[in-house]
């Protein structure tokens, strides 16, 4: 009876060469070091194997007949694309072994090699191969847990985002994600979140641009009975609701010099204090924050603090704006039909040129203005098939001809100087239209009113926090003595 443990299975692995004895040697190494090994002499007969099951690593000589071991590693990477290649090859043959790296193998080792060269680059290859699969699992358990399906794509923008944000899930690391309105940044928060230790325990999102800075620190923080009017009961703070969880922080640019200290303060000791209390409560949080400006240009504007800067930026993952990730339209746009022809008792299909006039689009908006323009094509549309025609897309995304993108075309103010000959001309985005517009209406309610800001705010038909909050973001300072 043999009382051996028998090794742990560690990687499936496909060996090809067409000397029997070196494929059979290779072989027997490789599974005294615990790995699943099959064997092909020819190429074609290590295709049909890697089309019936799966491997993790192809370790392939690269001198074979009838097919050589380029052509094998083409034709494998068609087959399986995620698969990881070695070239086995002699001393004299570096050239094409180079050239097979820039085909897409991951490595290659010299013949005759030593046992420790060959279990090293195994084991690198096995590994890439496992964080490969790891950030596919990431993206299906993504679209089943969260439905975020705006979040993974294939392009190779979102493959760095999810590999990078893989890495750094299993830690407790801040993490400063960065991107454009609309690009998702919350959901990258929640990904990150679901993916870490922290996952059974609350994920806690605050807008702070969506609160008034009187109630910031409250909402944050917490308040004692009667720290202030209203404050009729102590209350937990967002801190305290995410301890042990993950506490989202979006918009973090648009707080004030003071609250950053406070916050500050916060992550520096890990301990939070209600408003109105002395007393000082240990939290165990960690904490993602998003903003959607050039945070380091707000450091140098001295809008934003360097030290809460460098705090929370200790990670970054940076969320590309689709204009940048065009290869994922076409599936972002058929998961928004879906989900549309769900609530719709008329379901609809996306034409082939519907796709392509949506790919001509640098969308402003983002996946979320693409969120929007399928839903309403997939609202009006008249037949059954979205047409390119169902899709008003806004010229100002697009590349226009100069004729058409001069200001006065535009009929917006002139620009300081002049386009420079030969230039691409591009229009003002709609979100720079809407600011331009915004500005004036606020100017023009202020010239009027003065000082009664709630008499502005009435008459653009908004609260006072949202004219507040609108005055802030397009740097308009109130008239002296202005009251709410």
């Amino acid at each position: 009876m043999n009382d051996a443990t028998p090794p742990v299975l560690r990687g499936r692995i496909l060996v090809v060469d067409d000397q029997r004895n070196m494929r059979a040697t290779t072989a027997l190494l490789l599974r005294a070091e615990g790995y699943t090994v099959s064997e092909s002499a020819t190429g074609e007969e290590a295709l049909d194997l890697l089309a019936r099951e799966r491997v993790d690593l192809l370790l392939t000589d690269l001198k074979m007949e009838p097919m050589d071991g380029l052509t094998l590693l083409k034709r494998a990477l068609e087959v399986a694309p995620r698969l990881q290649v070695i070239m086995m090859t002699a001393f004299g043959s570096i050239d094409s072994a180079v050239e097979a790296m820039r085909l897409g193998a991951y490595d290659y080792v010299t013949k005759p090699f030593k046992e420790g060269e060959l279990r090293y680059r195994v084991e690198r290859a096995l590994e890439r191969a496992r964080l490969l699969a790891a950030v596919d699992n990431l993206a299906t358990e993504f679209n089943e847990r969260h439905g975020l399906s705006a979040l993974v794509g294939r392009s190779q923008a979102m493959r760095e985002l999810t590999t990078r944000l893989v890495r750094v899930a299993q830690s407790d690391a801040t993490v400063l994600i960065q991107g454009e309105s609309g690009t998702g940044k919350e959901l990258v928060a929640r990904a990150l979140h679901a993916h870490s230790r922290r996952s059974r325990q609350p994920f806690v999102p605050v807008n702070c641009a969506a609160i008034s800075e009187t109630l910031l620190e409250s909402e944050l923080f917490g308040h004692a009975k009667g720290a202030f009017t209203g404050a009729v009961k102590t209350r937990r703070g967002l801190f305290e609701e995410a301890d042990n969880g993950t506490l989202f922080i979006d918009e973090v640019t648009e707080t004030s010099p003071t609250f950053q200290s406070k916050l500050l303060r916060t992550l520096q000791d890990g301990e939070v204090r209600r408003v109105g209390e002395s007393t000082a409560l240990r939290v165990d949080v960690r904490i993602a924050a998003a903003t959607n400006r050039d945070i380091e240009l707000e450091v140098k504007e001295k809008r934003f603090r360097q030290d809460l800067y460098y705090r929370l930026n200790v990670v970054q993952l940076r969320v590309p704006p689709l204009r940048e990730r065009l290869d994922d339209v076409p599936a972002l746009a058929e998961h928004f039909l879906a989900r549309a022809n769900e609530r719709s008792p008329r379901p609809r299909r996306l034409s082939a040129t519907a796709v392509e006039h949506l790919m001509t689009y640098r969308f402003p908006g983002n996946v979320r203005e693409l969120e929007n323009l399928v839903e309403q094509a997939a609202a009006l549309a008249e037949g059954d098939e979205l047409l390119p025609e169902d899709f008003p897309l806004r010229p100002q995304g697009r590349v226009l001809p100069a004729a058409n993108t001069s200001p006065d075309a535009m009929g917006l103010p002139p620009t300081d100087g002049a386009r420079p000959s030969g230039a691409e001309a591009t229009g003002p985005t709609l979100a720079e239209v809407v600011e331009e517009a915004e500005r004036r209406a606020i100017v023009q309610a202020l010239e009027r009113h003065g000082v009664d800001l709630a008499r502005v705010a009435g008459e653009l038909g908004v609260s006072s926090t949202t004219l507040w909050r609108k005055m802030k973001r397009l740097n308009l300072r109130p008239p002296a003595g202005a009251r709410e």
